[in-house]
């Protein structure tokens, strides 16, 4: 469960050192905080629409995880920055300069595919991390504008997601 993010680049943070590091280094940026978890129910489509997500051409400057249950003190360290949110997992939340600006928590996961939530975090990372002179490709919205259009089971939100799992919607 730890390598199916970290096998996609994602950071694992194991102690409170490395979370405040984490944090220090994106202190202007953005990051993606996902609290993995155990929990078969959510977290087994958690993890997949993180990977999902890593496709899209506007992305986040970081992506760390910590595991509730397993690394308690550096769990209990990401939480600090989540002053008012309450804890659960999993979890996955967006920081612009160590703010949470975007969350999802277990009850915005639970019982959702992972291209929905990938799509949640694709729409976070085009509001919250794509600077001025960010877009995407046209000939690449063009497309997914006309995948959407002819495909009546797909999201109007299509043409934010990448081609390459656009399909799967």
């Amino acid at each position: 469960m730890r390598a199916e993010l970290t096998r996609v680049g994602v950071e694992e943070l194991m102690t409170p050192d490395a979370v405040d590091a984490a944090f220090d280094r994106t202190s202007s940026g953005t990051m993606v905080l996902v609290v993995n978890s155990v929990c078969g129910c959510a977290a087994a489509n958690a993890r997949p629409a993180v990977t999902l997500a890593r496709q899209s051409p506007i992305q986040p400057d970081a992506y760390t995880t910590v595991f509730a249950g397993q690394d308690l003190q550096a769990t209990a360290r990401a939480r600090e920055y989540m002053p008012g949110i309450p804890p659960s997992s999993p979890f996955i939340v967006l920081f612009k300069q160590s703010e949470p600006v975007f969350i999802l928590e277990r009850r915005n996961i639970e019982g959702r595919s992972a291209s929905a939530i990938a799509m949640d975090l694709v729409g976070a990372f085009k509001e919250y991390c794509a600077s001025e002179g960010d877009s995407v490709a046209s000939s690449d919205s063009d497309a997914a504008r006309k995948d959407a259009e002819t495909r009546s089971d797909t999201n109007s939100d299509a043409d934010d997601v990448p081609s390459t799992f656009r399909s799967i919607l």
